[in-house]
């Protein structure tokens, strides 16, 4: 039963298929716990299942549920009907099973159905609530779709709609661009009405400050326009503007000249107070300041002029000048000057600087020449120094008041003409500026100076005035007090200068053929030896009184033993002085005339005048020895031209020149033949050819330059040494002359036996050669080397007081001397036998130096 019961589950499970395991029915679950099949059981269960599938029911069983059906309605209380619930039911046959079995199906089938029916209730109406959903979804997915299509139409429309707007925005922005652009173009065009109206403005009042600002303005717009030349009327407002900036610039130039002369009038206002006041009384005036003096150079505008003293000019000229002047003046040049780098600004910087000069020379120059003319009584050095003092302070306070005035803009047109190599410094720039106020001043000093230079005849006075403008003036004060003007001061202080030296090269030459070339000898001036013999004794007559002293300073002061050393020279140097002190006066005028030129003149002129007064020297000394040489002696001659041409030359050697002047000169000398010609008619001047006579004469026979180098010193040297050489052989004769004739006689004999054997004989037994002959001769040398000699000696220590000098001039004396000595001990031994050399008192060679040493 159990076996069918489950059957039945089975069968009707697998009819249904409802069910998927045994939990889903009522009793199964509590069946399968309560009796548990095993694998076995199983597998018939399976088998019997499978079974059933393939069979169908009998027939019996397919109407039996209608049958039973029917009877249970016919008789619901017959024996098939079972007691109890479906739960509880007990079953005592197979029709209550089957009942109980269908009862059973029906049941669960209705419990079954019921559920899966409100299941398939609740499917159906998830099922239509997800068709509606998805209806809904459909709905929304066309929407979507339609929106999607309306956002991509929205978006093409956005897209060709932002793409307008930034075509739009970027054709706004250019547009707006165009029209700044086109504005700020247009501005600089449209300045010009304002810049005219602020033009009338600026041109209607006097103290306005609105000009630079428009100039500002005007350079702005010329250079914009100047740039874009492509522009329609840019020509046309190019003029205009530049018209209006030349009318502008042109104001600026007139405001600076009225703001110049009404400092003038405060200046000459204050000037003309204190001329009252010193007319007056000489009182001081309103402002305090010291009592001025009358010139006599001549009235100013007001009355007269007056010499202010310093103090007293430089704060009326200078002080009260800069107050008036710097405040409305100073801003405005420092703008001016800061844009002098264009040549319209340049120009008008130079035009106010000009003005400036212009107006200060109108106020200075009056006051300058009044203290010159108080000044011209004073002796002409002293003027020279007083003007150009005055003339170098002004330049320094002018040059101090132009730097505080213009400041750096005092030139800026030259320092913008010298970039880009350095821009100059400031003093230099203010040289420039104050040079059309400092040169007429200037100019004034030298017109006043000039007269008296051309009428100056003292060398001394012309030197002395060449050493203070040189050297005090052009040299040290112009560097170190006039300041940046002197630059503008040196042209006309050296043309002072140059008239100065030109007057004095001119007195020179007249010199040199006066007093040196020209020369007259008188009085004493050649009465050598005698000078020189006063001058010695004189000279010697000191030295003993000197000695006396120092002889008694020793005795009575042992301690003084350095002074007295020093008298004693003293008292040699006062008699060399002395003997020195007779020069020839063309030497001495010579001397000093270089003295003073040496200084003073130019190197190459000097050594030109040097050259010329040193060769007029040279001759007037020659010619003076010559007259010496006969009123004294040939020998006094020699050594006066030997003194004074070895003293000439010790002293121009102190003078570094070269005196070589190389003299260019035209020779006609040649031309005489072609002359000759030409008058005697052999050649004609009208032949049409080569043989015209001017045309040779031209061509072959111009004159022929000629330069000729003449060296004063070197025609010195020649001169002084032929004249040395001349003294040395007079001097030779004149001691042993006798012996030079023995052997010029000596060796005529022997040429005349070499050529002729003959005639050859001993020298003793020729006539001059006779023993007593040669002794003669020979006690004659030795006289004369006792007597002339030593007198020519002493001689020769008047004239040439220098040991050293005297050594040179002696010494070849002496070796010719000792060399006819020595010829003719050489002759005695080599001719004559001892007996006959014993006749002759031929000087030993010990006794021969000891003479020729006191020569010295």
């Amino acid at each position: 039963w159990y076996v069918l019961q489950h059957q039945s589950l089975v069968c009707y499970s697998s009819v249904h298929g409802r069910f998927s395991n045994y939990d889903d029915l009522p009793q199964a679950g509590a069946w399968e716990h309560t009796a548990q099949l095993d694998d076995h059981q199983l597998r018939v269960i399976d088998a019997v299942a499978a079974a059933l599938n393939q069979r169908p029911l009998p027939a019996h069983l397919a109407e039996e549920p209608a049958s039973a059906q029917d009877g249970i309605a016919l008789s619901s209380g017959k024996a098939d009907s079972y007691v109890g619930s479906l739960e509880d039911a007990v079953l005592h046959n197979a029709n209550q099973f089957h009942k109980w079995h269908a009862e059973l199906e029906a049941a669960c089938a209705s419990e079954t159905e019921e559920k899966y029916k409100r299941y398939a209730s609740l499917l159906r109406g998830h099922l239509a609530s997800c068709e509606a959903l998805q209806d809904k979804v459909q709905q929304t997915l066309s929407m979507f779709e339609a929106l999607l299509a309306l956002h991509a139409q929205v978006k093409s429309s956005s897209q060709a709609l932002s793409g307008s707007t930034e075509a739009l925005l970027a054709e706004k922005a250019e547009l707006t661009e165009f029209v700044e652009a086109l504005r700020a173009r247009l501005k600089f065009f449209d300045e010009y009405e304002l810049a005219a109206t602020q033009f009338a403005a600026a041109a209607a009042a006097p103290d306005s400050t609105d000009l630079m600002p428009l100039l500002k303005k005007l350079d702005e717009c010329i250079a914009y326009v100047a740039a874009n030349p492509q522009y329609a009327d840019a020509v046309a407002y190019a003029t205009k503007f530049r018209q209006l900036q030349s009318r502008t610039l042109g104001l600026v130039r007139g405001r600076v000249q009225t703001v110049l002369r009404q400092a003038t009038q405060v200046v000459q206002t204050a000037v003309a107070e204190v001329a009252a006041g010193a007319a007056a009384g000489g009182a001081t005036g309103q402002s305090g300041l010291p009592t001025a003096t009358r010139s006599a150079s001549g009235p100013l505008p007001a009355g007269r002029v007056l010499v202010l003293p310093e103090g007293t000019e430089v704060s009326l000229l200078y002080v009260r000048f800069r107050a008036a002047a710097e405040p409305l003046l100073k801003g405005l040049v420092s703008e001016v000057g800061s844009k002098a780098g264009r040549p319209d600004y340049a120009r008008l910087l130079e035009d106010c600087r000009r003005v400036y000069c212009s107006i200060r020379q109108q106020l200075v120059q009056p006051h300058f020449q009044s203290r010159l003319s108080s000044l011209s009584g004073l002796p002409l050095p002293q003027f020279v120094r007083a003007a150009t003092e005055q003339l170098l302070r002004l330049s320094q306070l002018e040059g101090q008041l132009m730097e505080q005035l213009f400041g750096a803009a005092a030139s800026w047109n030259n320092r913008q003409q010298r970039l880009p190599e350095a821009a100059p410094p400031l003093s230099t720039s203010l040289a420039e500026g104050l040079r059309p106020l400092l040169e007429p001043l200037g100019q004034l000093l030298y017109d006043v100076l000039r007269p008296r230079f051309v009428q100056l005849a003292d060398m001394d006075m012309l030197t002395e005035l060449i050493d203070i403008l040189q050297h005090e003036v052009l040299h040290d004060a112009l560097l170190r007090r006039a300041g940046p003007g002197g630059e503008a001061l040196a042209p006309s202080l050296s043309r002072a200068l140059a008239d100065l030296q030109e007057r004095l090269i001119y007195r020179a030459q007249a010199f040199i053929k006066e007093a040196i070339e020209g020369y007259q000898p008188r009085g004493d001036d050649l009465s050598c030896p005698a000078k020189l013999e006063a001058a010695a004794a004189k000279a010697a007559s000191a030295g003993a009184a000197g000695s006396a002293a120092g002889v008694d300073a020793e005795i009575t002061e042992a301690d003084n033993t350095a002074e007295e050393a020093d008298g004693q020279e003293e008292v040699a140097a006062q008699g060399s002085a002395l003997i020195h002190g007779h020069w020839y006066p063309p030497v001495r005028s010579t001397l000093l005339l270089l003295s003073k030129l040496y200084r003073c003149i130019d190197t190459k002129i000097f050594a030109g005048l040097a050259q010329e007064a040193v060769a007029a020297c040279t001759a007037c000394v020659q010619g003076a020895g010559r007259l010496v040489a006969k009123q004294a002696g040939p020998l006094d001659g020699q050594l006066f031209v030997i003194q004074h041409l070895l003293f000439l030359r010790e002293q121009i050697a102190q003078f570094d020149v070269d005196l070589t002047v190389t003299d260019i000169d035209l020779d006609f000398t040649h031309m005489r033949d072609h002359m000759r010609r030409i008058m005697s008619g052999e050649a004609s001047l009208f032949t049409l050819s080569s043989s015209n006579a001017m045309v040779q004469m031209l061509g072959r026979g111009g004159p022929r330059v000629v330069s000729a180098s003449i060296d004063s010193k070197r025609d010195l040297e020649q001169q002084l040494k032929a004249c040395c050489e001349s003294f040395i052989m007079n001097l030779t004769k004149a001691a042993v002359e006798p012996m030079l004739g023995f052997i010029t006689k000596v060796t005529a004999v022997r040429l005349a036996a070499g050529s002729n054997p003959a005639l050859a004989k001993p020298i003793k037994q020729q006539a001059f050669g006779a023993p007593a002959k040669l002794a003669e001769l020979v006690a004659g040398v030795n006289k004369a080397m006792t007597g002339k000699l030593p007198h020519a000696v002493n001689k020769t220590r008047l004239y040439l007081p220098n040991p050293a000098t005297r050594a040179i001039l002696f010494r070849p004396v002496k070796s010719n001397i000792a060399e006819a000595h020595g010829q003719i001990a050489q002759l005695l031994e080599a001719q004559y036998s001892p007996e006959e050399a014993a006749q002759v008192p031929l000087m030993q060679p010990d006794q021969l130096r000891a003479a020729l040493d006191e020569l010295s």
